[in-house]
């Protein structure tokens, strides 16, 4: 079997990686190469829980004295609405259940040089003890939503200033954001989710 140094002189290119194999990609005609970049996108989500007393559930970064909302990495098929339940379990101990989605968020060259897209989730409490994930954050508690957006942190950084306001505009008026509409494919019966706002859709 030819080795790596050798398939590369050959004209075979490094195309990704994972744990368990190397994938190396060669393009035979003489045209442009068209085949497609690995992953390009990195999805990850941020969690708004927010209790009856217009409380919402934060963490404290590491170091910081900053007060965010839990978030984290969506792991390999797992869908939206999953990982912002097990993101604010991990992180606070808190069983939630997912609400909508608000926002999202895009930025290019981050982790690895990929784009990153993050999903506000609004999420409601089933349970309300709080058991801190220490490795991550410094403590957790639930604190309103004026003191959060409050913080020098929300009022001067873009994304956590515009959380506050997205908060705020969802309990006061009339924000409706995206809800998971299960659909199956044409060509065989996996399920995926059409993220639409269904208040407008059906008035």
């Amino acid at each position: 079997m030819l080795n790596i140094l050798q398939m590369w002189q050959e004209g075979f290119l490094y195309h990704h990686a994972e744990p368990h194999y190397l994938m190396l990609v060669y393009w035979i005609p003489e045209t442009v190469n068209t085949i497609p970049a690995n992953a390009t996108h990195r999805v990850r989500v941020g969690a708004i829980v927010m209790n009856d007393k217009r409380e919402e559930k934060i963490g404290r970064y590491q170091g910081t004295g900053v007060w965010k909302i839990p978030t984290g990495v969506a792991d390999e098929s797992e869908d939206i609405f999953a990982a912002a339940v097990r993101e604010v379990k991990e992180e606070t101990g808190i069983d939630t259940e997912f609400v909508e989605i608000l926002a999202f968020r895009q930025i290019h060259k981050v982790f690895f040089d990929k784009t990153d897209l993050c999903f506000l989730c609004m999420m409601h409490p089933l349970s309300f003890d709080i058991q801190t994930q220490e490795l991550e954050i410094e403590a957790a508690q639930w604190m309103p939503l004026e003191e959060y957006a409050a913080q020098p942190f929300c009022q001067s950084h873009g994304l956590a200033k515009y959380i506050s306001e997205i908060c705020l505009a969802k309990l006061e008026r009339d924000y409706v954001g995206f809800l998971p509409l299960p659909i199956t494919s044409y060509f065989n019966d996996q399920v995926s989710y059409l993220y639409l706002n269904s208040h407008d859709l059906n008035n």
